[in-house]
């Protein structure tokens, strides 16, 4: 497997620098993930245009969107990440039976963390070739059309950080060191 250098504000390839710092002030630290995503570019600033739209248009609560990323991680078998969304998760109002239901590849027991978990699930094995009944109980659960489709969006976002982060295997950060988790 390649090493790949995973960049800090200061060794970061010219304009990759601007998103670590933005990232730097959200979470108190720069996430490894990104460090290693700032070996492309093209990379970093795909994932970091998306998420701010995915974050700053969408329409699902932090709780939510949490849920939506941390069952991704899990789905995507990506160590990092559902280290990262555990901690992420709870800060953002996840129950810890919520959080650990996920990380076990079960379900949480509230009806829209549920539906919003199975769904992105679906997507991922699937391929996007949902069943009617998926976006049906999608939609049951109070959830609309266009959530669905901003479900997606969340899977593409994830998935270039999970996928990144399997390739490089960034070791945890100390303040995800006590969610390690491992497939």
């Amino acid at each position: 497997m390649t090493d790949y250098v995973i960049h800090t504000e200061d060794t970061a390839p010219g304009d990759t620098r601007q998103p670590l710092t933005v990232l730097r002030e959200a979470f108190g630290f720069v996430p490894n993930g990104a460090g290693v995503m700032a070996n492309s570019p093209a990379l970093l600033h795909s994932f970091f245009s998306a998420f701010g739209h995915f974050r700053g248009g969408g329409t699902f609560t932090p709780a939510e969107r949490q849920v939506l990323l941390l069952s991704n991680a899990v789905a995507n078998d990506c160590a990092w990440a559902v280290a990262f969304h555990s901690v992420e998760a709870l800060a953002d109002g996840v129950t810890p039976a919520a959080v650990d239901a996920i990380r076990r590849r079960g379900l949480p027991t509230e009806p829209r963390f549920a539906a919003l978990s199975t769904l992105t699930r679906s997507l991922i094995e699937k391929r996007g070739h949902l069943d009617e009944t998926d976006a049906t109980a999608f939609t049951a659960a109070g959830f609309d059309d266009g959530q669905l489709l901003e479900v997606i969006t969340g899977v593409a976002i994830s998935t270039m950080t999970n996928y990144a982060a399997n390739v490089a295997r960034p070791p945890l950060e100390p303040p995800l060191r006590p969610h390690a988790w491992a497939y």
